[in-house]
């Protein structure tokens, strides 16, 4: 199989959709909310995407599967957050719930990844 970079996983790709989602839904964040949670929301989606390319790029398959795990993590954050907005009256329950499943997709993508990960580290753990 020929090298793939990060860019080129399906759940990194997903992953980049949603935070753009995210980044443009918290421009319509109240202007009090901008250190608060506009500031968590922005850097937990991120963080997503951040720690799957780090992790691609680490060497062994244990590495690499640990990475994924705190993606999955920042990927529960952001949900959270978004509860959050919702509870606080910031965003409707639509935008949650549109949001919602494209954050189940992503964790789904990302279970996969780390299935995969998870089965190389045990067959080659170097």
């Amino acid at each position: 199989m020929a090298y793939q970079s990060s860019e080129d996983l399906e759940v990194w790709k997903r992953a980049r959709v949603l935070k753009k989602d995210i980044a443009l839904l918290v421009k319509t964040f109240p202007a009090e909310e901008k250190f608060r949670l506009t500031d968590q929301l922005i850097r937990s989606s991120r963080s997503v995407n951040v720690q799957i390319a780090e992790g691609h790029g680490r060497k062994t398959w244990p590495e690499r599967l640990r990475f994924c795990v705190i993606a999955r993590g920042s990927l529960s954050e952001t949900l959270n957050h978004l509860i959050d907005a919702f509870d606080e009256g910031i965003i409707r329950e639509e935008v949650l719930q549109q949001l919602r499943i494209k954050i189940n997709e992503v964790e789904r993508l990302l279970n996969g990844y780390i299935s995969y990960l998870d089965k190389m580290s045990k067959e080659r753990p170097c």
